[in-house]
């Protein structure tokens, strides 16, 4: 089965990715992987701090990660799988594709600010003639109507 990775972020482009990878997969009996990294630096403290830091930032994604499978599940019928990974971005985006080799196509969100499409795209654009799997962007100004229309 072909595998659509999704970056769970905080990012209003994220939703789009989201829905888009949802949709490609419905429509073409693949699955969804979600991937929500923690920066590194996040949890810098003492270790008891750090520890429990770490364990409420987890609860916060798999919070956020159940909005977005219900939705998956309850209007496209397709039940993802969360990945929880711990470090620089694009380095876990790579290990996550290497690992599971079911993943087909990564799927990112295109940001509308002026200073460019994000962080993260432009980051892995720069690894993009690298990539053993080709990379959607989904621009987040995209309508759901318009979304339906292309997957």
């Amino acid at each position: 089965m072909r595998k659509f990775l999704v970056i769970l972020d905080d990012s209003r482009e994220c939703l789009n990715a989201m829905r888009f990878a949802a949709m490609r997969a419905s429509k073409s009996g693949g699955g969804v992987t979600i991937l929500s990294i923690i920066p590194p630096e996040e949890f810098n403290h003492w270790i008891g701090v750090a520890d429990l830091m770490r364990e409420e930032t987890r609860d916060r994604i798999v919070a956020h990660f159940e909005v977005f499978a219900k939705w998956m599940r309850d209007r496209q019928g397709i039940d993802p799988d969360l990945v929880i990974r711990e470090g620089e971005a694009v380095h876990e985006i790579l290990a996550q594709i290497k690992e599971d080799p079911e993943i087909g196509v990564l799927v990112l969100g295109a940001g509308t600010e002026k200073s460019g499409p994000g962080p993260l795209v432009a980051a892995m654009s720069k690894q993009a003639g690298f990539l053993p799997i080709p990379m959607t962007l989904v621009p987040g100004e995209m309508s759901k109507e318009r979304l339906e229309a292309v997957t």
